[in-house]
Order: C-alpha cells, then sequence, then structure tokens
C-alpha cells in the first residue's frame, strides 16, 4: 500500500497520455457525448462510449453508429465493443479504426443476463480461450491500444482475474480494468479491492480499478490501497460529474446550475431532443440529489415539455426555492 495521492497523475496506454488516470465508464444508456463531455470538462481523463455490438457495427445500423458520435474536444476518446465472436470482433475493431478513436476496449465485464446469453460480457470469463481469441483478432486489426475490462469471475468460489490478466496481456492488451466483483454480485455487495490489487501484481501494464468509487477521494483512497494506476468510475458519476473534480459536489442548487446549465446546452446541441427528452430528464433530475425539495421539483422536471421548461424550472428554484406553481408537483 503506497501513501494516498493528493490529485491523479497522468496515465499513459500505449501510446495515449492520459491526462488524469480518473476515467468515465461506459453506461449503457447514460455515457452519450453531452455527457461524457460534461465530465470531461469537469476533469475526467477519459470518457468511453456506451457499449457498442460487434454486429450493429458490421450491419451498419443506425443506432449503434449514434453511440460513436465525438468531437474533437472529446479526444482522447475510447469506443467500447462487445460480442463473442473473434472474427467478428476483429472486423468491428477495424471499422472502429477509421474513426476518430484513441482506445479500443473490450467488454469483457458485463453482468446483463441478455449479454451473457449470447456468450459476451462476463461470460468470457468463464471461456478464457474465446477470449483470448477475441483480444488477438480485436490486437490483430486495429493500430489502436487495445484495453480489457473485466470482473473478478463468476462466483466467489471462481475467481480466476488474476489469470484472466495475464492471459490478456499475453494476448496484446496494452491496459486492463478490473472491476472487484463477481457476476453473482452484479452490482451489489461490495467490490473486493484484494482482487484489484491481485491483477495489478500480476502484469506489467497499466491496472485501472473499478467499483465503490463515488467521490474523487474514494478513486485516491482505491490507487493507494491497491497499487493500480488508475480508477475508471461508473454509477458514482451518475449526477456528480463534479467528482472529477477535488472541489466535489456543490450542495445547493443554485452552485450546482453552471454545470446542470452547460449540460442542457450539450444535450441541446449534439442530441435529437424529440427522440431523448425523456433521457435528458432523467440525467437533469440526477443532479438535484441531496437538494432539499428534490422529489417535488423532479416531478415537476418531467413534466416539462422541452429543455427550454427545464431550465425555467430549474433557474427559478434556484433564485427563489420554489418551484413553479402552474408545473405539477
Amino acid at each position: 500500500m503506497r501513501n494516498t495521492p493528493s490529485t491523479y497523475p497522468p496515465l499513459t496506454i500505449g501510446p495515449v497520455r492520459l491526462p488524469s488516470a480518473l476515467i468515465l465508464a461506459p453506461l449503457a444508456g447514460y455515457t452519450d457525448l453531452p455527457f461524457r463531455l460534461l465530465c470531461k470538462e469537469n476533469g475526467a481523463g477519459l470518457c468511453c462510449s456506451e457499449m457498442i455490438s460487434c454486429h450493429g457495427l458490421l450491419y451498419a445500423q443506425k443506432n449503434t453508429y449514434t453511440l460513436l458520435a465525438t468531437v474533437p474536444e472529446e479526444r482522447p476518446f475510447a469506443v467500447q465493443l462487445f460480442g463473442s465472436d473473434p472474427e467478428l470482433m476483429g472486423k468491428a475493431a477495424a471499422i472502429v479504426s477509421t474513426l476518430p478513436v484513441d482506445l479500443i476496449d473490450i467488454n469483457m465485464g458485463c453482468p446483463v443476463r441478455k449479454v451473457i446469453k449470447k456468450g459476451c460480457g462476463v461470460a468470457l470469463m468463464k471461456d478464457p480461450e474465446r477470449a483470448e481469441a477475441i483480444i488477438r483478432a480485436v490486437c490483430a486489426r486495429t493500430h489502436l491500444p487495445v484495453t480489457v475490462k473485466f470482473r473478478s469471475g463468476w462466483t466467489s468460489e471462481t475467481i480466476n482475474a488474476p489469470q484472466f490478466a495475464r492471459m490478456a496481456e499475453s494476448a496484446g492488451a496494452a491496459a486492463l480494468t478490473i472491476h472487484g466483483r463477481t457476476w453473482v454480485q452484479g452490482f451489489g455487495g461490495k467490490a473486493d479491492r484484494q482482487v484489484i490489487a491481485a491483477v495489478k501484481a500480476a502484469v506489467s501494464i497499466p491496472v485501472i480499478g473499478n467499483g465503490d468509487v463515488l467521490s474523487y477521494d474514494d478513486g485516491l483512497a482505491l490507487m493507494a490501497e491497491t497499487n493500480c494506476d488508475g480508477v475508471m468510475v461508473g454509477r458514482g458519476a451518475l449526477g456528480n460529474p463534479w467528482m472529477f473534480s477535488p472541489s466535489g459536489k456543490p450542495v445547493t442548487l443554485s452552485a450546482r446550475m453552471p454545470v446542470i446549465e452547460r449540460y442542457l446546452q450539450l444535450a441541446e446541441h449534439f442530441l435529437p431532443l424529440d427522440k431523448v427528452l425523456f433521457k435528458v430528464k432523467n440525467h437533469t433530475a440526477k443532479f438535484l440529489t441531496g437538494i432539499s425539495g428534490a422529489s417535488s421539483l423532479r416531478h415537476a422536471l418531467y413534466a416539462c415539455e422541452d429543455i427550454s421548461e427545464v431550465r425555467t424550472l430549474l433557474c427559478r428554484q434556484a433564485v427563489h426555492g420554489t418551484v413553479e406553481p402552474s408545473l405539477p408537483t
């Protein structure tokens, strides 16, 4: 165990240098371009796309390509792929490599049943030979650094993360992200930091720890305890892009409004709001956690019919501390 650092150091993965070792995880339904940019502007060293199906890429599905949207201000940018067929994953990596992308991450940790039923995500930890073939196929078809995200194992009795990590390194991975939970745990229980430490000790490439990081200081403590090289934060960043900054989340709505307003601006610019207004409201509602009267404010927010109403509602609440009477509370 090393001394707890006061800030996150830079992190180098292959030829890519991240300004900070604090990274936003890929989160299905949440890490769209506006939210990634918001986290980047607040201090995230790297942001990753939502999980992208290799089949969706190869069949040129419109919704899949929408997930690849990025802008120069987001660089460096990572795309996470998932699939169970080495050949198809290699072809998908080749497609991604033609885009403005800096790293490719392979998902071998998703615990969702519809994913593992297809032999993807954490199911690959039960099939290390196939997992190795996928990593090698992806590395062979891209010039970009390839990283792998996985879990501690399938169950507490079959933890194989250190061995899996050594396999991934030998197959060509440039860095690893280890979530300290098993598939059985899902997102419950407590992440096992000893497993993260064991993975770090097992390989020579950078290791990024993941699990139970809910604040800027939580991640620093994780680095100190496990000696990992970086920290990836997932659910802890939802409603809290401030966690990428040492100052943390402001207590009052008025103090949070600059970041909330910035998110609304980014959403208006980059998202088709007629189709994803509910998604925008969902993000915005999470920014209100811990605010007095948040429950009533969320009800009023979900009744808004457009971004302009959302903005007016929140600004009025921030200034006057009351929800607009004409809106349902």
